[in-house]
């Protein structure tokens, strides 16, 4: 088993040759000196562009306008900055900051690029602005667009200054004074639905592996313990990664998620029981999946000053997402459960399920659409018609009841096999792709 990580671990290395144009957040160092505001943005400015609208996006490569994305990664770092000369008035239009209300009006007295030094990775660009402070100001706001992705918001001159993200709108007020930083619960609680946001609805890979555990058995001794393996390990690795002393790039570690979620569902097709070694190599593969956790946490940062707090908020998050994906699996299997031990009539079970099948796949339709995609990341599609398929199988179930264990034939297994199917594209799409 080992020997198969340690091949799987090699065969990923020597094959990903092509990286992910992954999107990052960009970054804002926000200072006040002799009566004028300075901000220093550094992000990709290729994606920005072109135009792409970053919101929700994880590559580059998904969206309309990445062969555009391509071509200005491939130039020099002198013609890309004279691309950015040249949009400028664009850029500024659609971002700004307030003193009390009041409008600044910022320039744009530098420009910086990096250099290329492999076409597909994100390089860093740098715009460094400024606008008078109206006198006696003592509060700013910072407005930001949500096609730029996410910012990272910190005021760097000031003790206790102000740490936050923008993935849109404007920002609270921050005293110029400073005074704004974060209380040890105030980061406690703030991180907490950005934990929760990478599980619901953004971790579908997560979210998958999640469900491969849960249609195990349908007992609650075997959840608890791979759960409680999956929570431990990606709990060591999120705090190491956050803390800086583990870093594996995501090139490696997200195929080998990929590859765990179809690990889980495939044993789950072989066997209905919970073997001994299961709990071990879910844990490792939880090793794996907190590195997923920690890249993700380092995009958004850490308060310096409430580090703990935040990183306990954010693992949190992440458990009350995975125990919400459960609850939701087990709320819509539980009747086919009880038709299958003969504690419900079939004909109510047969009823339910009809009914939620035809429900979440009229709701696909009804809520699909710019709003729900803006909100989940996805389109309704992605979350219901799962759904939908889940509760068809469900019907299959109460409908064959009389097989001895219709709920795993007609459920559990077949859940599990397209579970493994996904993870397969996934670590297709991953490597090669």
């Amino acid at each position: 088993m080992f020997r198969f990580f340690a091949a799987l671990l090699a065969l990923v290395v020597s094959v990903s040759t092509a990286q992910a144009h992954e999107v990052r957040p960009a970054i804002g160092d926000l200072t006040t000196k002799d009566g004028a505001v300075s901000l220093v943005l550094r992000l990709s400015m290729e994606p920005v562009l072109a135009g792409i609208d970053l919101e929700g996006l994880d590559d580059t490569n998904e969206a309309d306008g990445a062969d555009r994305v391509d071509s200005l990664r491939a130039l020099s770092p002198e013609a890309l900055q004279a691309e950015i000369q040249s949009g400028l008035a664009g850029v500024l239009s659609s971002l700004g900051i307030a003193a009390d209300g009041q409008g600044v009006s910022l320039t744009v007295t530098e420009v910086q690029v990096d250099d290329v030094p492999d076409e597909s990775l994100p390089r860093e660009s740098r715009l460094f602005l400024t606008g008078p402070l109206p006198a006696g100001a003592e509060a700013l706001t910072v407005s930001w667009p949500s096609e730029y992705g996410t910012l990272i918001l910190r005021q760097t001159d000031v003790e206790d200054g102000f740490t936050g993200y923008l993935t849109g709108g404007t920002s609270d007020p921050i005293a110029i004074a400073g005074g704004n930083a974060m209380s040890g619960f105030g980061a406690f609680a703030y991180y907490i639905p950005v934990g929760f946001e990478h599980i619901l609805p953004m971790g579908l890979d997560h979210i998958l592996f999640v469900l491969g555990l849960f249609f195990l058995s349908t007992r609650l001794g075997p959840l608890l313990w791979q759960i409680s393996a999956f929570t431990l390990a990606h709990t060591v690795t999120l705090a190491l990664g956050a803390l800086g002393y583990v870093n594996i790039p995501g090139s490696i570690v997200e195929p080998i998620i990929a590859a765990s979620i179809v690990y889980v569902a495939v044993e789950n097709i072989v066997s209905d029981g919970l073997h001994k070694w299961r709990p071990v190599v879910i844990f490792v593969f939880g090793l794996l999946h907190g590195l997923g956790f920690a890249s993700v946490l380092g995009e958004f940062g850490l308060p310096a000053g409430q580090f703990i707090p935040a990183l306990i908020g954010f693992n949190v998050g992440v458990e009350l997402g995975q125990l919400t994906v459960i609850a939701i699996a087990f709320l819509l299997v539980y009747l086919a459960q009880r038709v299958d031990s003969g504690r419900t009539d079939l004909r109510t079970g047969q009823v339910v399920y009809g009914v939620l099948a035809l429900g979440f796949v009229a709701a696909g339709y009804l809520l699909n659409g710019p709003g729900f995609t803006e909100a989940m990341g996805a389109g309704a599609p992605v979350f219901l018609w799962p759904l939908a398929g889940l509760s068809i199988l469900c019907l299959l179930s109460a409908s064959f009841v009389d097989d001895v264990r219709a709920y795993r034939h007609f459920v559990a297994v077949p859940a599990s096999l397209a579970i493994a199917c996904v993870g397969a594209y996934w670590f297709v799409e991953r490597v090669f792709l």
